[in-house]
């Protein structure tokens, strides 16, 4: 069902974005390239664009870190004034009626949830939001034993006419922040389409979504080394596509001679194992952050065959031994030059 290689470590690689490195053509080809990268939504947001209007393409520019903070406004969990908090204060105690855009994303999170067999499930944070990764805490074994119940994206109840969600029971918490970011790039994109540009890269996190090719030679894309930073372990060409990398190197700290990172198994309520990433390759970058964390959280076997049931994405998973499998409609990446 997919093909394995050894990764290769000794690479090197143009400049990083997050978990992504984006190798852009050297010399003349820059000065017309329009960028900028700004800490947002916990992590870093990039944009860079070609334009022949200088100021028409920083306006574009500066439209999109404009639309990724309105974004963040709403559907961050770090502020009490957002909607999701909102809903994640009264949801369990009455119906909440809540607006189109976070209303969809929280039905299509449901629906990979299906599609997953849970292994993606926006409910893991009523055990999630007992790790900080900054103060390198963890919730003992007690605190995660009783909140895991609530962690079931069943516990959702969603009202289609009525545009209501509602929890099944208290102690059920919601986070978005495994498919918000595939979200933020891809309505950056649709604004920088919007005013004309051809040729771009959005990207938040681990998260990118390109926008056409490189003026006529594709985009190369580069997947981290898990385990050593500011190396890469396979380059991909692509053109026009979304590509997602879940990764235990994003948020984490280690403990005794284990790391104990952001990507919450649902079933356990503890990181999962046996992967240290997985990168997921399509047309829509809401859905390959979703998949890509989904297939982090169901190891490498179980993944591909997953992945090999959606017609046009592909994924490259390594596994906790630094192995890399590729699913079987995916060519085998080249080294980066």
């Amino acid at each position: 069902m997919y093909k394995c290689c050894e990764s290769k470590h000794n690479l090197s690689f143009g400049p990083t974005l997050a978990a992504l490195a984006l190798l852009l053509t050297p010399a003349a080809a820059f000065a017309e390239w329009i960028g900028d990268a700004r800490p947002m939504m916990g992590t870093e947001v990039s944009v860079y664009l070609w334009s022949d209007d200088p100021q028409a393409g920083r306006a574009a520019l500066e439209a999109v870190f404009l639309e990724a903070s309105r974004i963040d406004r709403l559907m961050s969990t770090y502020k009490d004034e957002s909607e999701i908090s909102e809903i994640n204060r009264q949801a369990a105690q009455s119906a909440m009626v809540v607006g189109e855009e976070l209303y969809e994303l929280i039905r299509r999170s449901i629906e990979i949830s299906r599609l997953t067999d849970g292994a993606f499930d926006i409910t893991y944070d009523s055990v999630g939001q007992y790790y900080d990764f900054r103060r390198q805490q963890r919730p003992d074994e007690q605190t995660v034993e009783s909140e895991l119940p609530n962690i079931d994206f069943r516990h959702l109840q969603l009202n289609d006419e009525a545009r209501t969600v509602g929890f099944r029971q208290a102690g059920v918490r919601i986070n978005l922040g495994g498919i918000a970011k595939g979200y933020v790039v891809e309505r950056g994109i649709d604004i920088l389409r919007s005013r004309g540009v051809n040729n771009a890269i959005v990207t938040a996190g681990g998260d990118s979504r390109l926008l056409g090719d490189r003026r006529g030679r594709p985009w190369m894309v580069g997947i981290r080394d898990p385990r050593k930073e500011g190396e890469v372990a396979i380059s991909v060409p692509l053109e026009d596509e979304a590509v997602s990398t879940s990764g235990d190197y994003e948020r984490f700290f280690d403990e005794d001679g284990v790391r104990y990172h952001h990507i919450i198994h649902p079933g356990t309520g503890t990181p999962a194992g046996g992967v240290h990433s997985a990168t997921v390759f399509g047309s829509d970058a809401v859905v390959t952050d979703a998949l890509s964390t989904s297939v982090f959280v169901m190891g490498v076997d179980k993944g591909l065959r997953m992945i090999a049931t959606l017609d046009g994405y592909e994924s490259i998973v390594i596994d906790a031994d630094g192995r890399v499998f590729f699913s079987d409609g995916l060519q085998k990446p080249q080294r980066p030059d």
